[in-house]
């Protein structure tokens, strides 16, 4: 068939599908700087503008921390009050923003903890570096040396000064994964932004983004004697009535669509599909798992990735389909890639989640572990040398199929520190029927009772 033929058949035009699809992936992925809309946030979000504009119009400092889980909507809330903020050409030209993420002081990965405690002290003179980059001072500060902390950032908030306190220009910090900020050391970084934000010098708001609803115990005493104790709570509410409306308005297509015909049959579509049985249940199984938008945001991104110019419009087909592969076990599907050796080293801490009904483990452990199966199926297995086997751990946990419990200290010893196993029983047993070649000793070592221990 002739692609004009094609196209008359099908009704709707190749670029037609390119431009449904372009405009729902950048709606997905947040290409825009705020979303049209806020799901039950309304409230949340006017307090945090209101708290904003006292400081850009009015010369307020403040401090605030807007606290919820992953995915309720923190960042979401921010960005749209602050596209909201800009619109008023005084903000636009006067303020100043600087966004810190706490995750650069965060190591997550074992091996590097144990190459790189000596800059574990030297987080704050990082970040003080990226504030000075972001307000671009750099010139400024030149081969200037300073003292204290407190003096370096006192001289970079003098340099923005423009008279008096009501013509500064008013800075924004924003404090992403903010309970990582406590763990640096004597939260210096975090005492001198309060400080300054509660002194009458140029005008500060300093805000913080962070899931840990218990971040104020966290906070050394003197730093919370210098915090506002504003704290904004943002919670997914909405039940599952509200969460097909989302489901709706998510895959719709705007009234400027350029094909004004075909936006009418998709948006026809979506509403039959929101009625569909089928669809239903999918979007209630994602709903019950988890009521971040994210998540939902991958399942139509999967799902429109399947439309094409002979199928134009979704089928609860291609939603079931996209249910599939979202729910697909990323974990379970890394152990397919992994050695022998480190199967064997997740059946051994299997084994110890057993016994120790769920409690901690170290590496010795595992070794000792994995040692009484070598002298049970000396035969069958090679018997490798402990640092190996070590290499083979780390390598668990730059995966993170392992994690450890805590941040370990200078003096720990790498074999003793407490781990805990992020793969359950099933999700083993499961990855070892898909296993290539996996070998037949190992398959029922992990399949044994605790009497093999």
């Amino acid at each position: 068939m002739s692609k004009r033929r094609l196209k008359e058949s099908c009704g709707v035009s190749a670029e037609c599908i390119s431009q449904v699809q372009q405009l729902l992936r950048e709606r997905f992925c947040h290409h825009s700087s705020a979303p049209d809309k806020l799901f039950g946030l309304e409230q949340q979000y006017r307090y945090l503008l209101e708290l904003l504009k006292r400081t850009t119009l009015q010369g307020e400092s403040n401090s605030a921390l807007l606290i919820g889980p992953r995915g309720s909507g923190k960042s979401t809330v921010l960005n749209r009050a602050l596209k909201n903020l800009k619109e008023t050409k005084q903000v636009k030209e006067t303020l100043l923003e600087v966004h810190l993420n706490g995750k650069w002081s965060s190591i997550a990965q074992f091996h590097v903890w144990f190459q790189q405690f000596r800059l574990l002290q030297t987080n704050d003179k990082v970040a003080l570096k990226e504030i000075t980059r972001q307000l671009q001072l750099e010139n400024v500060v030149g081969d200037k040396v300073f003292g204290s902390f407190a003096e370096n950032l006192a001289f970079l908030l003098e340099a923005l000064r423009k008279g008096d306190r009501s013509s500064s220009r008013p800075v924004l910090f924003v404090l992403d994964e903010f309970d990582l900020f406590v763990h640096h050391k004597n939260q210096t970084l975090l005492y001198n932004l309060l400080d300054v934000s509660q002194s009458a010098q140029t005008p500060v708001t300093v805000l913080g983004l962070t899931c840990r609803q218990d971040i104020l115990e966290l906070l050394e005493k003197r730093v919370k004697s210098r915090f506002s104790h504003r704290q904004i709570y943002l919670l997914n509410s909405f039940d599952f009535k509200q969460y097909m409306k989302i489901f709706k308005e998510k895959l719709s297509l705007p009234a400027e669509f350029p094909d004004e015909s075909f936006a009418q049959k998709w948006n026809d579509n979506v509403q039959h599909l929101s009625e569909d049985k089928a669809v239903q249940d999918v979007l209630q199984n994602l709903f019950h798992h988890t009521k971040d938008l994210r998540s939902l945001h991958v399942l139509l991104m999967l799902a429109v990735s399947t439309v094409t110019v002979q199928q134009p419009l979704l089928t609860a087909a291609q939603l079931q389909e996209a249910s599939r592969h979202h729910r697909n076990d990323s974990r379970a599907n890394i152990v397919h890639g992994l050695s022998v050796l480190e199967i064997c080293l997740i059946i051994a801490m299997k084994h110890l989640n057993e016994v120790y009904d769920g409690a901690p483990f170290n590496f010795q452990m595992v070794y000792n572990e994995f040692q009484k199966f070598i002298q049970r199926k000396a035969h069958s297995m090679y018997n490798f040398e402990k640092p190996v086997v070590m290499k083979a751990f780390e390598h668990l946990l730059q995966l993170e199929l392992v994690k450890p419990l805590e941040r370990p200290c200078a003096r720990a010893q790498r074999e003793y520190l407490l781990m805990r196993l992020l793969l359950d029983n099933k999700q083993i047993m499961d990855a070892l029927q898909l296993y290539p070649n996996c070998p037949t000793d190992v398959k029922q070592w992990a399949a044994s009772s605790l009497s093999w221990l």
